[in-house]
């Protein structure tokens, strides 16, 4: 019985500090600052196109506080690389468009790391929109 205590104490232990961790590095508004040299986020509606991680509702309910209603989408020209997107004239890479404001957008960007991690682009997708996407640095 005190082995099975001892177990189920370290490994609630072990996810309590890999989820500060996480919430640390990824959410924290204290463990991101913007580069300076990065110009300021306009006021207003902002559409954003996410292939990996932020295509997860909880993600999304994490990072901005809301799932929204996204709507796929489509980027010709890139191929999802892991991480990235990487060149690819005769492909497409599946994602969803986030209708966002501001603020939402400042937190997209703190949880991408912009300027550390990932860079801001306008890209045109498939319909013809010009939207936001992150791509690694």
């Amino acid at each position: 019985m005190r082995v099975l205590r001892f177990a189920l104490g370290s490994t609630v232990g072990t996810l309590s500090i890999v989820a500060g961790y996480l919430w640390w590095t990824l959410l924290s508004p204290f463990a991101y600052e913007r580069p300076a040299d990065l110009p300021p986020i306009q006021t207003g509606e902002h559409q954003v196109f996410v292939y990996g991680t932020l295509t997860h509702a909880p993600v999304r309910w994490l990072v901005y506080g809301r799932i929204g209603d996204p709507e796929p989408a489509s980027l010709p020209g890139f191929r999802q690389q892991a991480l990235d997107l990487e060149s690819a004239p005769d492909q497409s890479v599946q994602g969803m468009v986030l209708e966002v404001d501001a603020e939402e957008l400042a937190a997209l960007d703190r949880y991408e790391r912009l300027g550390y991690r990932y860079k801001r682009v306008r890209l045109r997708l498939g319909d013809g929109r010009q939207v936001w996407v992150y791509r690694r640095l």
